[in-house]
């Protein structure tokens, strides 16, 4: 009977003693530059389903001042909206303590498994690797949530590793993971060029050129097709009047030969 009592004046303690996080600014920030993505069309995943051609968006933004340094990264679906904590990526620069920390610490992706969170993590290595390699990110605890299905934590266990992180497990179960703390300067900025590719404004010029003119191409067969069709459709008319003309000469000579036969 006395349990939420006592916990709750050692947790009232507790946040006495420790304290508050310093708040971060920049809250208002909003992406300035974007840059074309194309997802590669993939074979259809048990987990996620079909994995169509499609085309995103990255946007980005950067702020430094003398304590911080921010990168922010947004993806952003044509026609389709996200939750807040979907395909977003803050990189923080500690200047002071020499660090460096994500926010979201676990990156949420739509759609999922065709190659954004490895390029969003790749990105963030290229824009903090040539000032500040010196600089450390901590190690975490990964959360078990992923770790309940099999999938998903390989899938996670792989993007970590492919960017330079070492995971140890705790138990047989792999339940209770963690990565060890690294130098910006190991980081691997690496992604699948096969599941993403950026692609420049003259790029999509190109394929707008390249799909307008097989557009006016298929335009052109099709109206072929049309005249191919209208043209077998008279031919038709003229073998069915022609047909009905044969029957209806065809009769009429039948019912006069018999005519003349019984009038004779």
């Amino acid at each position: 009977m006395t349990t939420a009592p006592l916990n709750t004046a050692v947790d009232a303690k507790t946040a006495a003693t420790v304290p508050e996080a310093p708040k971060l600014p920049w809250d208002d920030v909003r992406p300035e530059h974007f840059q074309m993505l194309r997802l590669v069309p993939l074979p259809a995943d048990r987990n996620t389903g079909p994995r169509p051609l499609r085309f995103i968006q990255l946007g980005r933004a950067e702020r430094h001042n003398a304590h911080y340094s921010l990168l922010r990264l947004e993806i952003e679906l044509p026609g389709q909206r996200t939750r807040p904590e979907q395909n977003s990526l803050d990189v923080w620069v500690d200047h002071e303590k020499h660090t460096v920390h994500t926010i979201p610490e676990v990156l949420q992706t739509e759609p999922g498994n065709r190659g954004i969170g490895r390029f969003l993590l790749a990105q963030a290595a290229i824009w903090a690797q040539p000032k500040w390699s010196a600089y450390s990110i901590e190690g975490a605890d990964l959360p078990n949530k992923e770790a309940l299905v099999e999938g998903h934590r390989l899938r996670r266990d792989h993007v970590l590793t492919t960017h330079g992180l070492e995971i140890s497990y705790e138990d047989a179960q792999h339940l209770k993971g963690s990565y060890k703390p690294v130098k910006v300067g190991g980081l691997l900025a690496t992604w699948n060029p096969e599941r993403i590719q950026p692609v420049e404004i003259l790029d999509v010029a190109s394929m707008l050129e390249l799909a307008d003119h097989n557009l006016a191409e298929k335009e052109v067969q099709l109206r072929k097709h049309e005249e191919s069709v209208s043209q077998y459709r008279r031919d038709d008319h003229s073998l069915r009047f022609t047909i009905a003309c044969l029957i209806a000469f065809s009769v009429f000579q039948a019912g006069l030969l018999i005519w003349m036969a019984t009038h004779r």
